[in-house]
């Protein structure tokens, strides 16, 4: 009896597990800014001085990242100080997950530091003492290959240091 209600109760598990509805996601991917590895960089430290951005993604058509083919930038970040490009970068492709074509994920990039920028026409990369920092958000957003445009996430400040 005791091994028949252990077979009965695994049976009804598995139909039950079979039955959970896979996560459905828009096919325009959506993303949520999760973080820096430090929110501090040092202006005169290009190329050296960098923090790690992770944002998390959902792409209900699954069609993120590119195969090791063709080059092109999906992933954009824009300095808010300016409006321009800050960088960009190429995801890889992403696998499916499940039975299902959404996925979704964290993705790391790193960043290097910038310059500082100033007011009354002071050019930027300087180091004047009436001002020792400068605050940089961000804005990221990402395209999948159908060519749909994410969201927009704002980052939480970085502080540059300008000496």
């Amino acid at each position: 009896m005791r091994s028949t209600n252990i077979y009965l109760f695994g049976l009804i598990s598995i139909f039950l597990a079979s039955c959970v509805k896979a996560p459905e996601f828009s096919d325009v991917p959506e993303i949520s800014f999760i973080g820096f590895s430090n929110n501090t960089m040092v202006q005169n430290s290009l190329n050296t001085d960098s923090t790690f951005i992770r944002f998390s993604f959902t792409d209900g058509d699954g069609d993120i990242g590119f195969d090791s083919e063709v080059f092109d930038q999906n992933i954009f970040i824009i300095d808010n100080r300016t409006g321009s490009r800050y960088d960009a970068f190429k995801a890889p492709e992403v696998p499916e997950q499940g039975a299902s074509k959404g996925i979704s994920g964290d993705i790391t990039v790193r960043l290097f530091t910038t310059c500082c920028l100033f007011p009354d026409n002071i050019p930027p990369c300087e180091s004047p003492p009436d001002f020792p920092r400068d605050t940089l958000t961000l804005d990221i957003f990402i395209k999948d290959r159908a060519g749909n445009q994410s969201n927009r996430v704002t980052t939480t400040p970085i502080i540059l240091f300008c000496d």
